[in-house]
C-alpha cells in the first residue's frame, strides 16, 4: 500500500519510497503534485518535472534543496503549469453549474424546496395513481411543470431544483404530508 508524504514532519522515510513504499530502492527527492517526496526510481516518472518533459525520469539527487536548472525554462514551465491548473479549475467549476442546474440570475430563494419527509416522491405516485390521474394530467390540474412532478415523484426533487409551492400544492391536493416538520 503507498505511503504519503507527512510533509517532513517524520524527519526521515525510513529508507522506503514515500509513494509506493519499496524498502530497497535507492531514494531520491522528487516534487510529485506539488509535494516533495524522497522516491525510488520506479516512481521518479511521476515527478513534476517528468511530466513537464524535462526529460525522462531525471530526478535530483540529495535533500529537498537540490538545485535548479539555470535559466528562466523552470520559470516558463511553472507558469504554464499554473495556467493549466486554473482552466481545469474553470472547467470543474463549470461542470459544477451545469451539475446543479442552477441558472445564473435566477433567485431560487423566492420559491426554496423545504426538508421532504423520507420516500416523499413513492407517497406522491401512489397517491396520483389512486387518483387515477396521469403525470401530464395531474400537472395541467397543479400548473406546475410535469418535468418537476416527474422529479418528485422520482424522489429528486431538490436536484431538480422543484420549487416549495410544487410541493406544497401536492400535499394540499392529495391531503398527505410531504414537508417534515
Amino acid at each position: 500500500m503507498a505511503k504519503y508524504s507527512t510533509g517532513g514532519l517524520g524527519g526521515d522515510s525510513g529508507g522506503a519510497c514515500e509513494l509506493c513504499g519499496a524498502e530497497d530502492a535507492t531514494l531520491r527527492t522528487e516534487t510529485v503534485a506539488g509535494a516533495t517526496l524522497e522516491v525510488c526510481g520506479s516512481c521518479a516518472k511521476h515527478s513534476d518535472r517528468a511530466s513537464s518533459g524535462s526529460g525522462p525520469g531525471g530526478g535530483r539527487s540529495g535533500g529537498p534543496s537540490g538545485g535548479h536548472s539555470s535559466g528562466g525554462s523552470g520559470r516558463k514551465d511553472e507558469r504554464k503549469r499554473r495556467k493549466r491548473a486554473a482552466r481545469n479549475i474553470a472547467k470543474l467549476r463549470d461542470a459544477q453549474d451545469v451539475e446543479t442546474g442552477f441558472e445564473e440570475g435566477t433567485d431560487y430563494q423566492d420559491d426554496p424546496l423545504p426538508y421532504l419527509v423520507r420516500g416523499y416522491g413513492g407517497i406522491v405516485e401512489e397517491a396520483r395513481q389512486e387518483a387515477g390521474l396521469r403525470t401530464d394530467e395531474l400537472a395541467e390540474e397543479l400548473g406546475v411543470d410535469e418535468e418537476d412532478l416527474v422529479a418528485v415523484e422520482q424522489g429528486r426533487a431538490a436536484r431538480a431544483s422543484v420549487g416549495g409551492s410544487t410541493v406544497e400544492a401536492l400535499e394540499e391536493y392529495f391531503d398527505v404530508e410531504l414537508i417534515e416538520d
